[in-house]
């Protein structure tokens, strides 16, 4: 079953893996990149991955390189999105301007703060994104104009619920029209929650705030996503959630040389 969300337009462009698939309800798999490298980008793009969030708020990420990072993924075929460090609008600006094919904002508490995200994110009349940049364009595989008439319609805005809070408002926020996407980051929300991370998963007060932030999603028709560590998580939470983000490039890199250490020193 599909569900419903502020994207409502099918566009047929192939080159937005990510959205194509939710639309689909093709269960789309993403992960997050924190290394500032286009190769790195490259590789992992090469994975088979559906979408890459590119992550300017705890990774190694500048501007130049979530620039050529989102140029680098959406040349392969696979959607970039970026996460910002914070809702300021002007972050909102430059990731959508280099072309994400979508955009996570963490830290999402309150309503207003999500009406003020969609806000920036949408070309008028819909908001309040200024236009000037060739770039997106390009990385979508359109003309300007045509960009410009699609962009409303097929940018991912993606909400991260990770707090007390968030989860306390988390209706009223996946009430908000222009809100494509909650995301839930589990150790931010256990750290708010629980007091402690990582959370052992079947704690009450945790598992009541992950399914209020189900139900909220289905209620009022947006994607709901989530961090999996492995591929043997993400197939179970996959029969929850209509995507997820499996693990970091830093940790694949950490786990296999430490997995490969201890078969080679054991």
């Amino acid at each position: 079953m599909s569900y419903p969300s502020a994207i409502t337009t099918l566009v047929h462009n192939p080159q937005l893996r990510l959205l194509n698939a939710l639309q689909a309800n093709a269960k789309p798999i993403m992960t997050f990149l924190g290394l500032p490298s286009f190769r790195t980008a490259q590789v992992v793009a090469q994975t088979g991955i559906d979408g890459i969030i590119i992550d300017c708020e705890h990774g190694h990420i500048s501007d130049d390189s979530m620039h050529s990072s989102t140029a680098a993924i959406a040349a392969l075929g696979v959607s970039p999105l970026v996460r910002l460090r914070m809702t300021n609008s002007d972050l909102i600006k430059r990731a959508l301007d280099a072309g994400a094919h979508g955009i996570v904002v963490p830290q999402i508490n309150t309503p207003e703060e999500a009406r003020a995200v969609v806000s920036h994110s949408k070309f008028p009349p819909q908001g309040l994104r200024g236009q000037g940049s060739a770039f997106p364009a390009i990385t979508h595989g359109l003309d300007i104009p045509t960009y410009l008439k699609t962009a409303n319609e097929t940018l991912i805005t993606c909400l991260q619920i990770e707090s007390k809070m968030g989860v306390e408002n988390v209706d009223s926020i996946c009430a908000v029209p222009g809100v494509d996407m909650v995301f839930i980051g589990p150790n931010d929300l256990a750290l708010s929650i629980l007091g402690y991370v990582p959370a052992k998963g079947d704690e009450p007060e945790f598992v009541d705030a992950i399914k209020k932030i189900v139900a909220a999603a289905r209620k009022n028709g947006k994607w709901v996503g989530r961090l999996s560590n492995d591929g043997a998580s993400s197939k179970e939470h996959l029969k929850v959630f209509d995507t997820v983000a499996m693990s970091y490039d830093i940790r694949a890199i950490q786990n296999w040389y430490s997995s490969e250490l201890h078969i080679a020193r054991s």
